[in-house]
C-alpha cells in the first residue's frame, strides 16, 4: 500500500507525548501509524479529542516497549489487542493490525498480522480507513478522501455485510452522514441499512444513547432523521420519536435563539404532555438507557409541571421560573413555541428574563415550624407548603421576617376542622 500524499499531523498527534509513544514503538524499525477518526478529521482541519495509532507489534510487546520508556501503560481491550498509552495526562489508543476471523454481533475473533490493507478491511468507512505515518504519509486504501470530499458516506467492502458483522453500524451510518453528508446518498449503503434495520431492537442501549445524542448535536440532525423516518430505520429504533415538524421548527428557532441541546430536540420527537407526553418519555428513557437525571429531565419537557408558553404573564412566568429553574423554562417554552408554530418574536422577552433569572429560595425551613411548637412529621411540611404559596402569591418578594409572621399567623389561627392535622 502507497501513500497517496502527505499531511501534517495537527492538535494531539502533533505534540511532544504523541512523538515520544510512537517513537518507543518504532525504536527497531517497525511502523506505526495514526489511523481511523484523527486522520479523517485532521484532513478537515479539524483537531480530534481521541487519537488512536497502529502497529504490527503485538500488544504484550507494545506494553513492554511503552513502560520501558516510562509511558504509563493500561491494558483497555488486550484481548483484542488494544491498550491505551497516558504520557503527561495525554491518551493514546494503540492497536495490533488484526484480521477478523468468525464475527458475531459487535465481538469478532481476530488474529493479528502485520498486513495494514488487512487491518483497514476491518474499518467501518472508506474515511475511517485513512491512515498517517509519523513522517507525514497518508494512506487511503479504499478512496476515503474523495467520499470525504463529496460529501458521502460509503461503507468498506459490502454494506450489506458490514451491517450483519455489527449492527451499530446503521446508526453510525446516520451519525456521520449528519456530520459529513453533503448530500450525495450511497445507494448501496442505504439500502443495507434499511434491509437490516429489524435488527436494530438487538441493539444495547447505551450505544443507542451514545450515538443519538451525538447525532443530535450534528448540524443536519433534522434532514438525517427526516431520512432515517423515511427509510424505516426510527420505526425499529424509536417508534415514538416521529414528530419531525416539530424537530424542524426547533431547529429553525434554534437558529435565531441559540441551541437548545440534545435531550430537547429527543423531546421535541415525542408526544408532549399529559399521559401520552410521560409515557413516550419513560419508554424512550428505558430504551436509551438514560441516566436518572436524563430521564427525569425528558419527563419534565415530555409532560410539564405546569405550562410554560408565550401567553404568560409576568407573574406567571415567575412562578415557572421558580417552579423548573431558567435553563428547563427556557427549553419548555422553545418547545411549545416550535409544537405551536409560534414566531420567534412573540418569547424574546420571555427568553432574556429566564436567562437573567436567579430562582429564590423559600427563607423558612422545617425547623421554624419545629421551633414554634409543631410536632415534627407531615404537618411540618403541609404547613410549610401553605406559607410557600403565601409567599408565591406574592410573587416571591416577602422575606424571612413576614414569612415567619405569617407562619406563626397560621399557627394562631383557629383550626380548621377539615384539616389532617385538626383534633378530633
Amino acid at each position: 500500500m502507497k501513500p497517496v500524499g502527505t499531511l501534517e499531523p495537527v492538535g494531539l498527534m502533533a505534540t511532544v507525548q504523541a512523538r515520544l509513544v510512537l517513537q518507543a514503538l518504532m525504536r527497531t524499525g517497525q511502523e506505526a501509524r495514526f489511523v481511523g477518526g484523527c486522520v479523517r478529521d485532521a484532513v478537515l482541519g479539524q483537531e480530534a479529542d481521541d487519537v488512536d495509532i497502529a502497529t504490527p507489534l503485538p500488544p504484550d510487546e507494545v506494553m513492554r516497549r511503552l513502560k520501558q520508556d516510562g509511558i504509563r501503560v493500561v491494558p483497555t481491550g488486550i484481548r483484542h489487542g488494544t491498550v491505551t498509552a497516558i504520557r503527561d495526562g495525554h491518551a493514546f489508543e494503540i492497536t495490533t493490525l488484526r484480521r477478523d476471523v468468525e464475527t458475531y454481533g459487535r465481538h469478532a475473533r481476530v488474529e493479528f498480522t502485520d498486513d495494514w490493507l488487512e487491518d483497514a478491511r476491518r474499518r467501518d468507512f472508506t474515511f475511517n480507513a485513512l491512515s498517517l505515518s509519523s513522517e507525514g504519509d497518508l494512506y487511503d486504501p479504499f478512496g476515503g478522501l474523495a467520499d470525504l470530499s463529496a460529501g458521502r458516506v460509503r461503507f468498506v467492502g459490502d454494506a450489506e455485510a458490514r451491517i450483519r458483522e455489527d449492527v451499530l453500524r446503521i446508526l453510525r451510518y446516520f451519525r456521520f452522514h449528519a456530520r459529513f453528508g453533503k448530500g450525495g446518498l450511497d445507494d448501496d449503503a442505504i439500502a443495507a441499512c434499511a434491509a437490516q434495520a429489524p435488527l436494530l431492537p438487538t441493539l444495547s442501549g447505551e450505544r443507542v444513547r451514545e450515538e443519538l445524542l451525538r447525532l443530535f448535536a450534528t448540524d443536519r440532525a433534522v434532514e438525517t432523521w427526516r431520512l432515517m423516518l423515511e427509510r424505516g430505520i426510527i420505526q425499529h429504533l424509536l417508534p415514538q420519536a416521529t414528530r419531525i415538524d416539530t424537530l424542524a421548527a426547533l431547529d429553525r428557532l434554534e437558529w435565531m435563539v441559540g441551541e437548545a441541546g440534545p435531550l430537547t430536540q429527543l423531546a421535541a420527537l415525542l408526544p408532549r404532555g399529559g399521559e401520552e407526553g410521560r409515557a413516550a418519555a419513560l419508554a424512550v428513557a428505558d430504551r436509551m438507557r438514560l441516566s436518572n437525571a436524563q430521564r427525569d429531565r425528558l419527563l419534565v419537557l415530555c409532560a410539564p409541571p405546569l405550562a410554560v408558553d408565550a401567553g404568560l404573564d409576568v407573574r406567571g412566568r415567575r412562578r415557572a421560573l421558580q417552579t423548573v429553574g431558567p435553563e428547563l423554562f427556557r427549553d419548555l417554552l422553545l418547545l411549545d413555541t416550535a409544537t405551536r408554530g409560534i414566531p420567534a418574536f412573540e418569547i424574546l422577552e420571555s427568553l432574556a428574563e429566564a436567562a437573567a433569572w436567579r430562582v429564590i429560595p423559600f427563607p423558612l425551613k422545617g425547623q421554624d415550624a419545629v421551633d414554634r411548637g409543631v410536632p415534627q412529621g407531615p404537618a411540618v411540611g403541609r404547613l410549610l407548603e401553605a406559607v410557600e404559596g403565601w409567599w408565591a402569591g406574592r410573587d416571591y418578594r416577602p422575606g424571612r421576617e413576614d414569612c415567619l409572621a405569617e407562619l406563626e399567623r397560621r399557627l394562631a389561627a383557629p383550626p380548621d376542622p377539615s384539616s389532617p392535622d385538626a383534633s378530633p
